[in-house]
C-alpha cells in the first residue's frame, strides 16, 4: 500500500533532473502533484510520463510564491505532504523508515537529511544539509517576508515551514543529486547570496516576533553573517570538525565553494551599507 502522503514538486525548467527523482517516487506515495512555473523545456511531458498531476503556477511577484501557493490552493487527498526539489531523489531506506513512523506518528513535521553530490561524488560527511520539508497538511506554512522588492525567487529556497506542534527527525537519508553542473550550481548560489544579504538586512530591522520565527540555527547565522570569521568557522566545522575532508577531493571544493559563498554574502552586505547594492 502507498504511503498516506502527497509529493508535491516544484519545478522550472528540470528536464534533466526531474525522471530520476519520479522514478524513486513510483509506487512508494498516494499522489505526486508538480507545481510548475511555465518550463519551456519538457518538464510537463516528463511529469505526465509518469503519471504525475501537473499544476500549472503564475507568479505575480509578491506572496504566495510556489509552495505556500499549492498549500493554500490545492485540494490535498492525504494528511501528509513532502516537498521535494527535481534533483532529490528518495532512497528505499527512506521509504521503510516512513512506513514504520507515519501511520502512528504525533508529530506534526518532520526534518529530513540528504546525502549532497557534488562533481559525481556523494558526500556522507561535513555539513548534513537538512530541510523541514515533511509535514501534516494545516499544520503551518512557509516563512513569508516582505520581499518583493529584491527577489525575483519564484519558489521558497531557504525559507522554512512555521508549524504548529512537536517536530522529529527522519534519519534515513535522501539524495541531492544536481545534473545540471557547475555551472548551474555556481550560478543559484549567486543568487542565493543575494537573497540572504537582503535578508540579512530586513531581519536587522525586524521586531522581535520575526526572530523568534527562525530556528537556533538561523538565529546564529543571521547575527553574524556579516562578520568576517563567519565563512571560515563554517569551513573549519564543516571541513575539519564534522569530518568533510573524508570525502576527498569533492569534499575539499564542496567546502571551498561554500565558504566562498558565505564570503560574497559578507561582502553584498558590505556593499548594501555603503550603498551601492543593486534593488
Amino acid at each position: 500500500m502507498s504511503l498516506p502522503i502527497t509529493v508535491c514538486i516544484p519545478t522550472r525548467n528540470e528536464a534533466k533532473n526531474l525522471p530520476i527523482c519520479l522514478e524513486s517516487l513510483q509506487g512508494s506515495f498516494a499522489q505526486v502533484v508538480i507545481v510548475d512555473s511555465n518550463s519551456t523545456d519538457e518538464t510537463r511531458a516528463i511529469a505526465e510520463t509518469f503519471g504525475a498531476s501537473v499544476l500549472d503556477f503564475r507568479w505575480n511577484g509578491k506572496s504566495p510564491k510556489k509552495r505556500n501557493w499549492a498549500l493554500q490552493n490545492y485540494p490535498w487527498e492525504t494528511p501528509w505532504v513532502l516537498f521535494l526539489d527535481a534533483d532529490e531523489r528518495v532512497t528505499s531506506e527512506f521509504i521503510c523508515e516512513l512506513e514504520a513512523r507515519i501511520p502512528k506518528a504525533s508529530e506534526v513535521g518532520f526534518w529530513v537529511r540528504f546525502t549532497d553530490w557534488f562533481m559525481g561524488k556523494p558526500l556522507h560527511y561535513g555539513d548534513v544539509f537538512r530541510k523541514l520539508a515533511l509535514f501534516r497538511i494545516g499544520a503551518g506554512e512557509y516563512e513569508q517576508f516582505p520581499e518583493e522588492w529584491w527577489s525575483d525567487l519564484d519558489m521558497e529556497v531557504h525559507e522554512h515551514p512555521v508549524l504548529d506542534g512537536a517536530l522529529g527527525d527522519i534519519q534515513a537519508r535522501l539524495e541531492h543529486h544536481d545534473y545540471r553542473g557547475l555551472h548551474s550550481y555556481i550560478w543559484r548560489h549567486n543568487e542565493y547570496s543575494t537573497w540572504e544579504t537582503q535578508r540579512f538586512l530586513w531581519l536587522a530591522l525586524a521586531d522581535g516576533a520575526e526572530w523568534g520565527k527562525l530556528t537556533s540555527r538561523q538565529k546564529f547565522k543571521y547575527r553574524h553573517l556579516d562578520k568576517i570569521w563567519f565563512a571560515s568557522l563554517y569551513f573549519l566545522t564543516s571541513y575539519i570538525v564534522k569530518g568533510g575532508f573524508r570525502d576527498g577531493a569533492a569534499g575539499w571544493y564542496f567546502a571551498i565553494l561554500k565558504r566562498r559563498y558565505f564570503t560574497d554574502i559578507r561582502l553584498k552586505i558590505s556593499e548594501a551599507r555603503r550603498g551601492g547594492m543593486r534593488e
